[in-house]
């Protein structure tokens, strides 16, 4: 079974669990979906028969302590151990469906953006000068600065898993260190580029093209992977 199929299955009978065995399910659930190394349909599918175990259990009276242990973290480590890997060509494609996805965005945000200021209210200019140089530093720095961004983000959701953690705190802090942090490195980057290589002048709703032709690049990476 494609594993859509059963992501799409394992939502709908997460409903049937009560509030304490879903609690638990759903922290191991992330947990193991956290690990993009492994292969998706082989967790997709361990997942489905934990929960149906889970299930079975639950109708017999039986909490999700008394399945999956005292600790959830180590019964998930172990499932996590014996999953194989995702197959090097896989990995390519989902980190060029991931490139290129944000390329799309930036790309289309920033020719709406422009678009907008320009034949909208008479701001800026119709065209710009992109450097190539400058162009392809950008983008490699802000690649850079995504994936270490996303790293962070996913090593710190493992490690919160299965804790509890003050909710307001957490947010004050995800916000500064995954929002407002990543956004300063991208603004200094932006102020302190200098401009190098050879220039292209183009108009600012090109941009909304290349990002369609970026869109379409992820899309089929995805399909593909």
């Amino acid at each position: 079974m494609d594993a859509s199929v059963l992501i799409e299955q394992n939502n709908q009978k997460r409903k049937l669990l009560n509030e304490e065995n879903k609690k638990v399910y759903e922290e191991m659930l992330l947990y193991v979906r956290l690990f993009f190394n492994k292969s998706e349909q082989e967790s997709e599918e361990i997942l489905m028969e934990l929960l149906d175990h889970l299930l079975d259990a639950q109708g017999e009276g039986k909490s999700a302590k008394e399945v999956f242990g005292d600790d959830p973290r180590q019964y998930a480590n172990e499932i996590i151990g014996e999953l194989p890997k995702m197959i090097t060509p896989k990995r390519v494609k989902v980190g060029l469906m991931a490139i290129f996805y944000f390329l799309a965005v930036t790309t289309f945000l920033n020719g709406v953006v422009h678009s907008i200021l320009y034949f909208g209210f008479g701001k800026g200019d119709q065209e710009k000068i992109y450097y190539i140089g400058t162009l392809a530093l950008e983008a490699i720095t802000s690649i850079i600065i995504v994936f270490v961004a996303m790293y962070a983000i996913f090593a710190y959701l493992k490690w919160s898993c299965f804790k509890d953690i003050n909710k307001v705190l957490e947010s004050v802090l995800f916000g500064f260190c995954f929002g407002a942090l990543p956004f300063g490195l991208f603004l200094t980057m932006f102020i302190i580029m200098p401009d190098f290589g050879m220039s292209v002048q183009i108009p600012v709703y090109w941009l909304i093209g290349i990002s369609i032709v970026f869109y379409v690049l992820a899309t089929y990476f995805k399909k593909t992977s």
